[in-house]
């Protein structure tokens, strides 16, 4: 538990310190830094955050792979850091890039958040493509990108 001095040395201070969950993580969010759209969300170990700082493109931790990645290593479209922040009692980052090659998605769209979440009168939670249309809306093919695992 913080005591109230360390609480304030995080929230106020300028060192950096930041506090990674009981499995070494900490939540990224990234967005375009000229338009502000969030492009995904993932997560970071201290290896990725501290590679993410000192090249100037962002670097993961997945989850599901258990292992390090930089963004576009596959696909080529590679984030380009323009500012890295800090959440208030830094549990958190938020990156500002630079997107190449136009999607962030590995489904091959702009963005990961391509669909909409809305509830009915009756409480149906559905899903709609944000796009108003079918969701092909992508900027490359991901399996001919990745192969068929996607």
């Amino acid at each position: 538990m913080n005591s109230e001095p360390d609480r304030d040395r995080n929230e106020e201070g300028l060192t950096f310190r930041p506090k990674f969950d009981a499995g070494g993580l900490l939540t990224c969010v990234t967005t375009d830094a000229a338009s502000g759209e969030v492009l995904m969300v993932a997560h970071m170990n201290e290896e990725a955050l501290s590679r993410t700082l000192t090249t100037g493109e962002a670097w993961y931790f997945s989850r599901s792979r258990a292992r390090l990645w930089r963004k576009g290593e596959s696909s080529g479209h590679v984030q380009r850091v323009i500012e890295a922040r800090i959440d208030c009692d830094q549990d958190a980052v938020w990156l500002r890039v630079e997107q190449a090659g136009g999607a962030a998605c590995h489904t091959g769209r702009r963005s990961c958040f391509y669909r909409t979440v809305t509830a009915d009168e009756g409480g149906a939670v559905r899903l709609a493509f944000a796009d108003g249309g079918d969701g092909a809306s992508r900027v490359f093919d991901p399996a001919a990108v990745y192969g068929k695992g996607g």
